[in-house]
């Protein structure tokens, strides 16, 4: 039985920029947004919290209009869900984001969108507001989590070999930040140079806010996802070794940054001496 007034919704602290400009209010309950919104935005751990989070919405008496899920997820999960969603009437996409904290704050986030045509367009003020416009809608449910697991996998193999790159260059006598500012003049760049090498690696401060643990999980992911076309990743798969090793050397809450220096050291000490485990 619902209750004779709407629950509260308690208001919390939204980083500035457009997303705060566009009036998002935060909830600590998801019960919170029952009849209250036409478009529920998801940003969850992982499968299995959109598994717990996604059916409460559905169920309730006044679903919102179309439910924008950018969590880093599986595929599979993700179809499974939305085939719910539209069997009561609801927009699911799965969009997972990228850009970190400042894409956030500036709502520039981009998105790798999956879902139907209808749902997308529903969406399209959410969408806006998150990534102002840099939203990409790459095919039907699943799809982008597909695109944002590879992406994120693209970047730790950049990560690692851009690690084993520098670690060469030390060994002939070239700096660091001359042979990173070389390679971003040339075809050898990449976001890895542009942008993690000369603000969180060469000065040091590691705190670009994603933890090793989470880019571990998405390469694992990732390799997992692929193998069940029955691929078998060459490149990708030598990076998810390097990876499976941060895991079990690293802090879980370690910068994941930091394994470019370990990449580099695994380069010098002629890799890892036994096959790496996936990270659990």
């Amino acid at each position: 039985m619902r209750p004779s007034r709407p629950p509260a919704v308690r208001p919390r602290r939204v980083p500035p920029g457009r997303t705060a400009a566009a009036g998002v209010l935060g909830v600590d309950d998801r019960t919170a947004l029952a009849g209250r919104a036409d478009h529920v935005v998801l940003s969850l751990p992982g499968a299995a919290q959109v598994r717990a989070t996604v059916p409460a919405l559905l169920a309730a008496a006044a679903p919102p209009r179309v439910i924008v899920d950018t969590t880093t997820s599986d595929p599979d999960t993700t179809r499974a869900v939305a085939a719910e969603a539209a069997r009561r009437g609801v927009g699911y996409l799965d969009a997972p984001v990228s850009g970190g904290r400042a894409g956030a704050e500036s709502g520039t986030l981009g998105a790798f969108v999956g879902g139907t045509p209808e749902a997308v367009a529903a969406a399209g003020p959410a969408l806006e507001a998150l990534t102002g416009g840099r939203a990409v809608h790459v095919g039907d449910s699943g799809a982008g989590n597909v695109a944002k697991l590879l992406n994120n996998a693209m970047c730790a193999a950049h990560l690692a070999l851009t690690g084993e790159a520098v670690a060469a260059a030390r060994s002939y006598g070239l700096a660091p930040d001359r042979l990173i500012a070389a390679l971003n003049t040339a075809s050898g760049r990449s976001a890895v140079t542009e942008v993690n090498y000369p603000r969180w690696i060469l000065t040091e401060s590691f705190d670009s806010g994603f933890p090793v643990r989470l880019m571990s999980r998405d390469v694992a992911l990732c390799l997992d996802v692929l193998s069940r076309t029955g691929s078998a990743p060459g490149v990708l798969g030598a990076a998810g070794h390097v990876w499976a090793e941060a895991a079990r050397e690293l802090a879980p809450g370690t910068d994941f940054n930091a394994v470019a220096e370990l990449a580099a050291r695994l380069s010098a000490a002629g890799g890892t001496a036994t096959p790496a485990a996936e990270p659990r």
